[in-house]
C-alpha cells in the first residue's frame, strides 16, 4: 500500500527534488516560500523532513562545516526510491480526482 502524502509534505518531497545536492533546511524553506507564496518555519520544514526520513522517503548527509556556520555542517536531504514512489501515487491521485471533475467552458 502506497502512503498518501499531505499537501506540504509533497511540497518539501518536491522542493528536495528539485534543489537535489543544494537541498538542505533552509534552501528547501526558501524554496517552498518562493513556490507556495507564503511564510514557512524552518521548524516545520525540519520536523517534515525527519518525519520522511523515519519513512525511508529521503535520506541525509552532513555536509563539511564552515565557517560562516560557526563551524556548523549543513545537513542535505536527498529523495529516495520510497519518497519517488509516494509523490507518484500522489500524482496519481490528484489526476484520478480532477479527471472526475467536469469540464467547465
Amino acid at each position: 500500500m502506497a502512503y498518501s502524502l499531505g499537501e506540504f509534505e509533497r511540497a518539501v518531497l518536491l522542493a528536495v527534488a528539485r534543489l537535489d545536492e543544494n537541498a538542505y533546511g533552509m534552501r528547501v524553506r526558501q524554496e517552498l516560500e518562493s513556490r507556495l507564496k507564503r511564510t514557512v518555519s524552518i521548524g516545520a520544514v525540519y520536523t517534515t523532513l525527519d518525519r520522511m526520513q523515519e519513512k525511508g522517503f529521503v535520506s541525509s548527509r552532513l555536509g563539511e562545516p564552515t565557517a560562516e556556520r560557526g563551524g556548523r555542517a549543513k545537513k542535505y536531504f536527498k529523495v529516495e526510491a520510497p519518497g519517488i514512489a509516494a509523490l507518484e501515487h500522489s500524482r496519481g491521485l490528484a489526476a484520478a480526482i480532477w479527471s472526475m471533475v467536469p469540464a467547465r467552458r
